[in-house]
């Protein structure tokens, strides 16, 4: 007679307590397709994660006598437990197939789930679900890790300590320094401005600025058409106006567009999606296509911008609430840097009342608290009269895992808007800046929201 891997699973859940350690955090109920084997494994599982043992099996039959069954049901799972009398020798064996029996298992759900999807039966998701679905179904695994061993594993950390991370540095002196070095890859760094401040102007700027240093970048735009970034890039790397580029002569511009090309081993894709129409799994298929029609891989994937992307995971329904919805897309962004080994760059819009503030803070954050608690780097941009009087552009750091976000917790960048660049300013320019870097004071607000959310410890790193 042949065994079933599931009834050895079920088996050794009861008899080798070594091996319920490791297996009842992956191993899931539904991953049993017989009715009676689900019932008992929902017992055992339950009964380990609540009590840290594994259950008899006098306590498993009278779990089992406890369920609203009938009793020819109850019967034939006893019969069948009656048999779960024996224990593995090999373990090792064990715990590698159980961990192919859940992958295994997961895959054959989450396809069942994407037909149902398909079909109208599952509402809870949309069909964009469905890559997600899969890619987390195969990416079930054993964490074999048990830590780090803080005395033990000093050498490793001294060695992490001292490794030189690859960063995407910026041009801009302030922004290297606040950063210790530029962006750190699998990271979500957001820009947070109101609307015609100097969002997409950044952006932008970043782009060029990383195409100068030799790096890939992927620029997606949701808010602009394709010539219209691809424009603003050409007015900072070719070093012309707006309106000289409606006017240059092609000779020129050919010209200058050829010595771009010679200077750069780089390539920028610029992709326009309708608004509100693309989420990550739309980008992950993007990224896919990009590497295999056309070899490109980025250093740098920019998202244009985060509050105008839709959720592969959430519908935009009347039943799920803007924090919700805002984070989960963050999520799905900050998922997209860390499964490409990139940094993201997104930006966001202040509410309403952040439009015409001259100290835009966390509670100016337009639509989601729970955005600042995702993401690695946040910073707003503030433009005032007097600033824009001396073509500059005021940067407050928000969160910033990089660096102490009170070191330059406010500083003052050029802006050159015809142009679409961004420059540094003389060192006397920040001396009329109150919060330069001199003091210790948190970057957040110290109002009674930001004390709140201080003391609430909701992520922010403070």
């Amino acid at each position: 007679m042949t065994m079933k891997l599931e009834k050895t699973i079920l088996s050794n859940l009861i008899h080798n307590e070594d091996y319920c350690r490791k297996v009842v955090p992956f191993l899931k109920t539904e991953y049993f397709l017989d009715q009676y084997e689900r019932i008992v494994a929902q017992e055992l599982l339950s009964f380990f994660t609540t009590y840290n043992k594994p259950a008899s099996l006098d306590i498993l039959a009278i779990q089992i006598g406890k369920r609203k069954l009938h009793k020819d049901q109850i019967e034939s799972i006893e019969k069948y437990i009656n048999d779960l009398t024996f224990k593995t020798d090999n373990d090792e064996w064990l715990l590698k197939n159980t961990e192919s029996f859940c992958k295994k298992q997961a895959v054959y759900n989450a396809i069942i789930d994407s037909f149902e999807i398909i079909e109208g039966k599952n509402t809870k998701f949309t069909e964009d679900a469905i890559p997600t679905l899969l890619s987390d179904a195969l990416a079930v695994s054993f964490d074999k890790s048990v830590g780090h061993d803080y005395l033990e594993d000093f050498a490793y950390r001294y060695d992490f300590y001292h490794r030189l991370e690859e960063k995407l540095s910026f041009d801009l002196e302030l922004f290297n320094k606040i950063t210790k070095g530029g962006l750190s890859k699998k990271t979500l760094n957001v820009i947070l401005a109101g609307t015609g401040v100097g969002k997409s102007l950044f952006m932008c700027h970043v782009a060029a600025a990383a195409l100068n240093q030799n790096k890939n970048v992927l620029y997606i735009t949701m808010e602009m058409a394709e010539e219209r970034i691809a424009e603003r890039i050409d007015a900072n790397l070719l070093n012309m106006t707006m309106d000289e580029l409606s006017k240059v002569d092609k000779d020129i511009y050919e010209t200058r567009i050829g010595k771009l090309i010679k200077k750069t081993t780089g390539k920028l894709i610029v992709k326009e999606y309708p608004t509100a129409s693309a989420h990550a799994g739309h980008f992950k298929a993007l990224l896919e296509e990009l590497k295999l029609k056309r070899n490109f891989t980025p250093d740098l994937i920019i998202i244009d911008y985060l509050n105008i992307c839709a959720s592969s995971r959430l519908k935009h329904v009347a039943g799920v609430n803007s924090y919700t919805y805002i984070k989960s897309i963050a999520e799905e962004l900050r998922g997209l840097g860390v499964e490409y080994n990139v940094p993201v760059l997104s930006a966001t819009q202040t509410t309403r009342g952040g439009y015409d503030n001259t100290d835009v803070d966390l509670t100016d954050t337009s639509e989601s608290f729970g955005l600042p608690a995702t993401v690695d780097f946040m910073f707003a941009l503030i433009s005032t009269e007097e600033l824009e009087n001396l073509n500059q552009i005021m940067v407050k750091q928000l969160k910033n895992r990089y660096n102490d976000p009170s070191y330059y917790k406010r500083f003052v960048i050029g802006v050159d808007r015809a142009r679409m660049k961004l420059y540094d300013v003389e060192d006397s320019a920040q001396s009329n800046i109150a919060d330069s870097g001199q003091d210790d004071g948190p970057a957040f607000d110290k109002s009674s929201f930001g004390q709140r959310m201080k003391q609430a410890g909701d992520g922010f790193n403070f």
